[in-house]
């Protein structure tokens, strides 16, 4: 009873935007997004537990927004998160921290068809599944988004290139549902986006090869 009771007032407006009410819960996941994405590009670790809270707060927000591929991909992420932290932690098999590297052409192989394919039946899911309004666009942004959490849980530079790609249409997205403050928050994931790429191209450990390591920043 008192999560329920929890969970209605984070649903509750707290402003209005555009003449749209803007609920805790889009605030919460504004300002935890922003500070995830922040520490991201500071190859920080502790982007992995606020990541999980912004998760939480997007399942609550997407659900009730009708974008549900985005609600059940917060789910995914979650666990995609746990699995990252370790990553960055352990560096994936010994211990150590994991460094910055390229995405090999193996990996592309794989990781490109498989987004095609996820966007094209989550899309066929959501059209005939659930009253969504957007259902290839819902799917496109999930897809991409999964890609780039793999390649940014094994601190992969092009997964920067993914994520600037599903925030090209994040924005528009959100703001088409009424989401302005969260599309107002993809736009500085963005602007994040392009610092993260510049920070992690300038990793030693792009520039002198795939077997060096280094340290998290602290």
């Amino acid at each position: 009873m008192v999560l329920a009771d929890l969970l209605a007032r984070l649903q509750q407006p707290l402003f209005t935007l555009l003449d749209t009410p803007v609920s805790w819960v889009e605030v919460l996941g504004f300002g935890s997004g922003a500070l995830c994405v922040w520490l991201v590009a500071r190859r920080h670790i502790a982007n992995w537990p606020i990541g999980i809270a912004n998760n939480l707060f997007f399942i609550l927000l997407f659900a009730g927004a009708g974008l549900y591929a985005d609600a059940a991909l917060q789910v995914v992420y979650v666990a995609l998160a746990v699995y990252g932290w370790w990553s960055w932690i352990a560096g994936g098999s010994g211990p150590g921290r994991l460094a910055v590297s390229r995405t090999s052409g193996r990996t592309w192989a794989v990781l490109v068809p498989a987004t095609v394919i996820a966007t094209v039946l989550l899309t066929v899911a959501l059209d005939r599944a659930t009253d969504s309004t957007v259902p290839f666009w819902d799917a496109l942004t999930t897809a991409l988004s999964l890609a780039a959490t793999y390649g940014q849980c094994r601190k992969k530079i092009e997964s920067w290139y993914l994520w600037i790609a599903a925030d090209l249409v994040y924005i528009p997205l959100y703001a088409y549902k009424g989401l302005y403050l969260t599309s107002l928050l993809y736009a500085g994931f963005l602007l994040l986006c392009v610092v993260g790429l510049r920070g992690w191209r300038t990793e030693p450990a792009v520039r002198t090869g795939p077997m060096s390591r280094t340290e998290v920043a602290a």
